[in-house]
């Protein structure tokens, strides 16, 4: 069984076995980490793409092919469970390929890249030739969307799908706008409900994911914390904000077992504390009523962890399930247990980060 570990990419993997492959998308190429069974000694088995910067990872279900969005080089294919891999971005312009997404229509899958700057393209042909989407590019506001790293190039960050419907998308561009289309990604209207005047960040989207069994709740995470919409994102309630223990979330998923049990990854604070301290304090929280109340579930964690979680991926179903976490120190933690422990797999890895997340988080020069 093969999972995907990456900052952007296709994170939750449901399967009925142990997971005995797991990707990881780093600042050094696509790490592959390998075990015997569920309760062998994981150990890293392969490199491949070295020297490129990824910044998501997919698995297709339905054919089995690996893609790989990079960082400056567009997008790569592997259909031999990432040992080799080739160029695949006909109809893509774009050099940064940053997050990567897929649903089945009609028995065949649709894949989507989103990129920077933010932009949304598609493809039927697994990838062969892609579409863009250009409406995306067309909304109001678009002089707004900005990052505030270098380049300073807004980008399309996260996309989820409804499983009841795929023509129903739902885009989210770091910093700049929540969007929805119901035809395909052929126009697109803003939900803007979350923002509010005074918040300190601009409509800063990390992720979005619909909640299982009733797609039509959405959770978000962003810069100014947790939200939920019972209704599609029409209306929104403010879960969690700055000043909660992981204040600057970004990663989420929902237990295959009860899905009012959530949990989420982040840092303590924002980035930009990070260049002061070069510490993101980060941890996994865990909730048991859909996002009300929290508590710490970083049994074998570091305390203070100085990296960042930049990626968590979930694999396996109602009767078991395993999380992973990939930091911007190059280590990779696993739980078995639902968040309740954790223990490290790998360690020495590139950084998995998205962007230049990893920069203030190194050790200062003596």
């Amino acid at each position: 069984m093969i999972a995907c570990l990456s900052p952007n990419g296709l994170n939750t993997y449901p399967q009925s076995g142990p997971t005995t492959k797991l990707l990881v998308g780093t600042l050094n190429g696509v790490s592959t980490l390998e075990r015997k069974g569920a309760h062998g000694s994981w150990r890293l088995s392969g490199r491949a793409l070295e020297d490129l910067h990824i910044s998501s990872l997919l698995w297709e279900p339905g054919q089995g092919g690996l893609f790989a969005g990079v960082h400056g080089g567009g997008l790569y294919f592997s259909a031999d469970e990432g040992q080799t891999w080739t160029a695949r971005r006909h109809g893509i312009p774009v050099g940064h390929v940053f997050s990567l997404a897929c649903s089945r229509q009609g028995g065949r899958t649709r894949l989507y890249a989103g990129t920077e700057p933010a932009g949304l393209f598609c493809s039927d042909t697994l990838g062969e030739i892609w579409e863009e989407l250009p409406s995306l590019r067309g909304v109001p506001d678009t002089d707004k969307w900005m990052f505030p790293g270098p380049p300073h190039e807004a980008h399309l960050k996260t996309l989820a799908i409804d499983p009841r419907d795929a023509n129903r998308l739902y885009a989210g561009v770091e910093q700049g706008a929540l969007l929805l289309s119901t035809n395909g990604g052929e126009s697109w209207r803003e939900l803007d409900g979350y923002a509010r005047p005074d918040d300190e960040v601009y409509k800063d989207i990390h992720l979005v994911m619909l909640r299982p069994s009733n797609p039509d709740e959405i959770y978000m995470t962003g810069g100014m914390g947790l939200y939920h919409s019972p209704d599609k994102g029409e209306t929104w309630t403010h879960l969690s904000n700055r000043q909660a223990r992981v204040g600057y979330p970004d990663q989420f998923q929902f237990s295959p077992a009860d899905d009012r049990t959530i949990f989420m990854a982040g840092a303590a604070l924002n980035p930009g504390t990070w260049r002061q301290s070069h510490c993101a304090d980060s941890t996994v929280v865990s909730s048991r009523d859909g996002g009300h109340s929290w508590e710490e579930a970083s049994t074998g964690l570091p305390e203070h962890m100085v990296g960042n979680i930049e990626a968590m991926a979930l694999s396996g179903d109602a009767g078991g399930f395993e999380l992973f976490a990939g930091t911007t120190d190059g280590e990779v933690y696993a739980s078995p247990d639902g968040a309740a422990t954790w223990s490290r797999i790998a360690a020495g890895l590139a950084p998995v980060s998205k962007g230049g997340h990893y920069v203030p988080l190194q050790a200062p020069a003596a």
